[in-house]
């Protein structure tokens, strides 16, 4: 067997893996809905027959006695094929939806257990169309389809008995301009997956656009962007119409195409049809009979091309989401992860490398020992690796080279929830929820009350602008915090952090929008915040780690100095004498 062919094989069992739990909750249903499509499609044939004995009683034998049952059983079927259609149609979009919804939720589920390398690499346009949109193409499109597909299989079936009933001469005719019209389906899928794929990397860019729209819109403004962002905008349209025209390219010459064999196809059996009517082998109401199946059964045929393509589109929407489901996470836990309790020993960098390129270092062989309940201060220049130093403690990334020991042990051997559940972190970027004041506070501790959070605004200065607030902690912030100032919104996130309550902390410029009166009363909070507890700090104002018991000079990757402040301070020539003094030479 060819390569291809067992690859093919393993696709199939694996989209079975996949996708067969999302089908199982709601196979019977689904089962109905195809089901119900039979009759849908076999009733389409009760026209053509019914019209054999109706002409040639009427026009041919020019009968006095018109049979009358026959309209009304026409009417009859086609009125239970019309309640058939809905509870079809209804069925499909019950299971569809249901099958959708479950599977984001499982794609959700899958996005949170992604490491941050993953949003690095792929923006929120990326994230909105693989985890979001592929679902809706592929559960929506590939049942309404297949409900289509099914109908007009079955209806193509029962057509051809009739025309078989009627004259089997003309059904070999029919059956092989049918099989020829076919045929340019097989290359379809080859034709236009590589432009489909295209066009999808295209709308994730339209997503893009608009999530940088919402978020960067003061920025857009203050830089006058409108006309830069709006060519963005436009080029990428511009983009999407091309393949979207190419797509009709290699598509649309189809259902012309069909339309010719069809009418070739009607032709023939108008030809032979008036032979054998003339040689007495079939009576004008077989022909005519024969003539209405005939017509029944080629229309949907002109159209075929057009549902197939869509179901490509699906298929290919399901491969897409395969591929995310098959994503294992990078950073994951053991098997026999053990549950962190807290620091009782020290924190230990060993010979720590990392590269978040491969062959570009961000940090070489950092060596660093941090006593437990004990407060470090990270220093050096910007972009030096400060920060991916602390954002490898939670395992947000894991270290290239070299280990990250507590209390002796890997952190990779102690589970992601109770290491990270132990470490609160108030960032550089503070992200905010959308939803109120409390709703925030209590993503670091669901189970505080609200003096507790009152307390926590009061041990962050923002009590007293609580309380002038209509509707206090119950106050909407807005996505992302945007109705609140950007020093609110860091004494915020500061807040969360002291709720949480966790023996590690982790500071990334936690007080650089902060005023002086602000800071100074911060800075009291976190003096309580660090008793008993282990507390790293990223400061650029050196004014505010001055009483840290270690402080740690990075620069360009490499660790360069380590002491206490009076220690670095006394070092001639030293890094960190050489900042202090640019900081404080004019005051």
């Amino acid at each position: 067997m060819k390569k291809e062919e067992l690859k093919a094989k393993r696709n199939f069992y694996q989209y079975y893996q996949i996708m067969w739990p999302f089908i199982k909750p709601y196979f019977f249903r689904a089962l109905l809905a195809v089901m119900i499509s039979i009759p849908i499609g076999a009733l389409d044939s009760v026209i053509a027959l019914a019209l054999k004995p109706y002409m040639d009683i009427v026009l041919i034998e020019k009968s006095e006695q018109s049979p009358v049952y026959i309209p009304i059983l026409i009417i009859a079927f086609t009125s239970i094929q019309g309640v058939l259609n809905y509870m079809a149609t209804y069925l499909n979009t019950w299971v569809g939806t249901k099958i959708n919804q479950d599977m984001k939720r499982c794609l959700f589920k899958k996005l949170m257990s992604l490491e941050t390398a993953f949003f690095d690499k792929y923006d929120s346009g990326v994230v909105i169309q693989r985890f979001s949109a592929d679902t809706d193409a592929a559960c929506s499109g590939l049942l309404d389809n297949l409900k289509s597909v099914v109908s007009k299989f079955f209806s193509s079936f029962s057509l051809v008995i009739v025309l078989i009933y009627n004259s089997w001469q003309l059904a070999i005719i029919a059956v092989a301009v049918m099989f020829f019209a076919f045929l340019p389906l097989s290359t379809v899928k080859r034709r236009i997956k590589k432009t489909i794929f295209k066009s999808v990397q295209e709308t994730t860019k339209i997503y893009t656009n608009y999530n940088e729209m919402h978020s960067g819109n003061k920025t857009i403004a203050g830089y006058n962007l409108q006309n830069y962002m709006y060519q963005k905008f436009n080029d990428t349209l511009k983009n999407l119409f091309k393949l979207s025209m190419k797509i009709v390219q290699k598509t649309a010459w189809m259902t012309p195409l069909m339309h010719v064999v069809v009418s070739a196809g009607i032709a023939a059996v108008i030809w032979y049809g008036s032979t054998l009517i003339v040689n007495g082998k079939i009576t004008p109401g077989n022909f005519v009979s024969f003539i209405t199946a005939l017509v029944l059964l080629y229309t949907p045929i002109k159209s075929i091309g057009k549902t197939y393509n869509n179901m490509q589109i699906s298929f290919l929407a399901i491969d897409r989401i395969v591929d995310i489901l098959d994503i294992q996470p990078q950073i994951k836990d053991k098997s026999n992860a053990l549950v962190f309790e807290g620091v009782g020993k020290c924190i230990e960098f060993k010979n720590v490398c990392f590269s978040y390129v491969p062959g570009i270092e961000v940090l070489t062989d950092i060596n660093l020992e941090v006593t437990a309940g004990s407060c470090v201060a990270i220093v050096g220049n910007s972009g030096g690796g400060k920060t991916t130093l602390v954002n490898l403690l939670p395992r947000f990334y894991d270290v290239c080279k070299g280990q990250i020991c507590i209390n002796g042990k890997d952190i990779k051997d102690y589970s992601l929830e109770s290491l990270r559940s132990n470490i609160a972190e108030v960032f550089q970027d503070n992200f905010l929820f959308s939803g109120t004041i409390k709703e925030n506070i209590l993503a670091g501790n669901p189970q505080a009350t609200d003096l507790e959070i009152m307390q926590a605004l009061q041990s962050v200065y923002l009590d007293d602008f609580i309380l002038n607030l209509q509707d206090g902690i119950n106050t909407e912030i807005g996505e992302r915090g945007t109705l609140l100032s950007g020093g609110q919104k860091q004494r915020l996130a500061i807040a969360r952090a002291l709720i949480k309550n966790a023996p590690i902390v982790i500071l990334d410029e936690a007080t650089s929008a902060l005023d002086n009166k602000s800071e100074a009363i911060v800075q009291k909070a976190f003096e309580n915040l660090m008793k008993n507890r282990t507390v790293f700090i990223i400061a650029h104002r050196l004014s505010t780690i001055r009483n840290a018991q270690k402080i740690v000079v990075i620069n360009d990757g490499c660790l360069v100095e380590q002491g206490t402040h009076e220690e670095l301070i006394a070092k001639t020539n030293g890094i960190y004498q050489t900042l202090y003094n640019a900081q404080f030479k004019n005051s």
